[in-house]
């Protein structure tokens, strides 16, 4: 996330904190509204763990070698390789 998108972020949960402040006002502290303050507040949290982060690199794929990969051919299997398997809910073109 760049910086801007973090602070309009900080900006959105600022106005949703003053919406769930306004319903404590109205509802009082029933276990609704307690759950979203508690959600409000975990959300201002993890907002603040982007800005005290530094960019952190993207996870590296990893490296795959030749004696990894499965070549599955696209020629069509033996049909009586498949003989007396369960073919529940399959569709036969036959």
């Amino acid at each position: 996330m760049s910086m801007s998108d973090i602070t309009e972020l900080q900006r959105a949960i600022g106005q949703v904190k003053q919406c769930v402040g306004e319903l404590r006002a109205k509802y009082g502290d029933v276990p609704a509204v307690r759950r979203l303050v508690n959600d409000v507040e975990r959300l201002d949290i993890d907002t603040a763990d982007f800005r005290s982060e530094p960019d952190t690199p993207q996870p590296r794929r990893p490296q795959v070698s030749e004696q990894d990969v499965v070549v599955v051919p696209d020629t069509p299997y033996d049909r009586e390789m498949w003989r007396g398997a369960d073919d529940e809910y399959v569709r036969h073109d036959d």
